[in-house]
């Protein structure tokens, strides 16, 4: 079993890899170089998210489709990042901008799940941008990072 004190060790190095980095394609390219999803890192954290969510501690909140939960709000042990996790079984999320910027681990439940198109691995999103996190065909996890803790959701969530 996972604690969320294990868990937060685990997602550590992934925080400190990207702490000062721009949030860029850049990024993107050297998370899925060094954190592939065939990489034990990853690995590890997909089977604690599991766990976590089990256990009951992680992604509390939502209903079938989705659910979902801040794991830790900003801080020194997370390098400046909140980290969350979504569980998303075919569905179109609201929208939301990421001021900062949002780091997503895409971990695939369903073997051919994709989230915003992309299967297991990493997508960064710039700062400024916005999107409706979508997961098609089946059911993915996505553990995001977000500088600062910070996201902004559209009015409505329709924008």
């Amino acid at each position: 079993m996972t604690t969320p004190m294990q868990f937060q060790e685990l997602v550590a190095p992934l925080a400190r890899f990207a702490q000062g980095r721009a949030l860029d394609a850049a990024l993107q390219r050297d998370l899925n170089l060094e954190f592939p999803p065939t990489g034990e890192l990853f690995r590890r954290i997909d089977q604690a998210c599991h766990a976590g969510i089990a256990a009951g501690w992680m992604c509390g909140q939502g209903d079938a489709k989705r659910r979902f939960g801040r794991v830790f709000e900003a801080g020194d042990a997370t390098y400046g990042f909140s980290v969350d996790v979504v569980d998303i079984t075919d569905l179109v999320g609201n929208h939301h901008r990421h001021p900062t910027g949002e780091i997503d681990m895409i971990m695939p439940v369903t073997p051919e799940a994709k989230f915003d198109g992309h299967g297991a691995g990493w997508l960064v999103y710039a700062p400024g941008s916005g999107h409706r996190p979508t997961v098609s065909d089946g059911r993915a996890l996505i553990l995001y990072l977000l500088p600062e803790g910070k996201i902004d959701w559209t009015q409505g969530g329709l924008e």
